[in-house]
């Protein structure tokens, strides 16, 4: 099993939304391709185009990540 240091955590922008939960994440300039975590899809976390959330990168390859967290926006508590 990988050890967690290893992975690489960025902040994003999702940018679309595509099939299958996956989604096009804006990390400062760059457009990768990111798959929400398991955690995320058994409380139904529910991820919106414009959302800010944190993916967790292999530090082999950056063109994909897992998105583990959402932010929350102003609106809710």
């Amino acid at each position: 099993m990988s050890d967690n240091s290893e992975k690489i955590e960025v902040e994003g922008v999702i940018k679309e939304a595509l099939p299958n939960a996956t989604f096009r994440v804006d990390i400062g300039g760059k457009i990768i391709l990111g798959v929400v975590s398991g955690k995320m899809r058994v409380n139904h976390i529910k991820i919106l185009p414009g959302d800010r959330v944190k993916v967790e990168l292999s530090p082999y390859d950056f063109s994909k990540g897992r998105i583990i967290f959402r932010e929350k926006s102003r609106g809710e508590l």
